[in-house]
């Protein structure tokens, strides 16, 4: 199988990939195209049908499992597949393993290392609310399988792991420089800050918003989930559990990027900034993965809102 992390310009493929989404679009001259976005477990690639009333075109439908024959193009720096013939595959043509997008680190240790941090945490009332989440097996599984986002960042199985540990650890350095911070309430935050994904996203292949996530939103979703569990925690001050809710409510830092409020606290605001510092960076690290091997400029990035191209040397 050619997987599509290792696409190149030219090269002629022969596989069958997962099609995540099929629109029909319209050219400029008014021509009917199919606009797809197909997926193996390494990444995914935009994919264009240009007649679509060719005889190798056959039906499929999103989330159907397709054998593609197309052509690599690189297309405004980055590559895109040029489709000959498309159908449906059959039930036994694939391994369903091989379409899910995986983080590249250990999954059982990310979580282990996360669990770790949250037993480090000594507030007794903070401490039962995280192994009530962290320490249950199901919610193990669940949060570990589980991606971060649609397709911006960590958009892959363990993504929601990976990007909660890298804000985690970073909370913990922030913590370990300004002794004004409050560590317990800054650490349980951050663990907590994307619960609501958990419910904003079904799971992969699909990968997609809920009814849930379009009409919520995980910022009011996670606040909920938490303001749940606190409910069965005998004793757990009011204070300290409205200000961890502010954490979650002000993470995304801004009212146009969904926060309902602004960081009032300093432990939010530490938040905000780790939360945007690891969403940021994997955005860019994957825009250039997509990019390949192309050492030039890969064109304007509208989630970046810049051009971008990868470091010299």
């Amino acid at each position: 199988m050619k997987y599509i992390e290792s696409f190149k310009e030219g090269l002629h493929t022969s596989d069958i990939y997962l099609c995540k989404n099929k629109q029909i679009a319209l050219t400029k001259s008014g021509k009917e195209y199919g606009n797809l976005l197909l997926q193996d477990k390494t990444g995914t690639i935009d994919g264009k049908i240009w007649d679509l009333h060719s005889p190798g075109v056959g039906s499929f439908e999103t989330l159907d499992y397709v054998q593609v024959e197309a052509d690599v193009t690189l297309f405004q720096g980055s590559y895109q597949l040029n489709i000959k013939r498309i159908r449906k595959a059959e039930a036994g043509e694939y391994e369903e393993a091989d379409y899910l997008p995986v983080s590249k680190k250990n999954i059982d240790k990310m979580y282990q290392e996360l669990l770790g941090i949250g037993r480090s945490i000594k507030n007794p009332y903070l401490s039962q609310l995280v192994l009530a989440f962290f320490g249950n097996a199901k919610f193990a599984r669940m949060f570990s399988f589980h991606s971060a986002a649609k397709s911006v960042h960590h958009g892959f199985v363990g993504g929601l792991l990976e990007h909660t540990l890298s804000v985690t650890k970073m909370c913990s350095y922030y913590a370990s420089c300004y002794p004004q911070l409050n560590r317990d309430l800054l650490l349980t935050a951050a663990m907590f800050h994307d619960i609501g994904k958990l419910k904003e996203l079904s799971v992969f292949p699909e990968n997609d918003y809920t009814d849930d996530g379009q009409l919520l939103g995980h910022i009011i979703i996670g606040t909920e989930m938490l303001g749940d569990k606190i409910k069965t925690i005998s004793g757990f001050p009011p204070k300290l559990a409205l200000e961890l809710k502010h954490c979650i409510l002000a993470h995304h830092g801004e009212l146009e990027y969904g926060s309902p409020k602004k960081p009032a606290l300093l432990e939010a605001l530490a938040l905000n900034f780790a939360d945007n510092t690891d969403a940021k960076l994997e955005t860019m690290i994957e825009a250039l993965n997509a990019g390949g091997d192309n050492p030039g400029w890969l064109g304007y990035n509208r989630l970046l809102e810049t051009n971008i191209r990868k470091t010299e040397g």
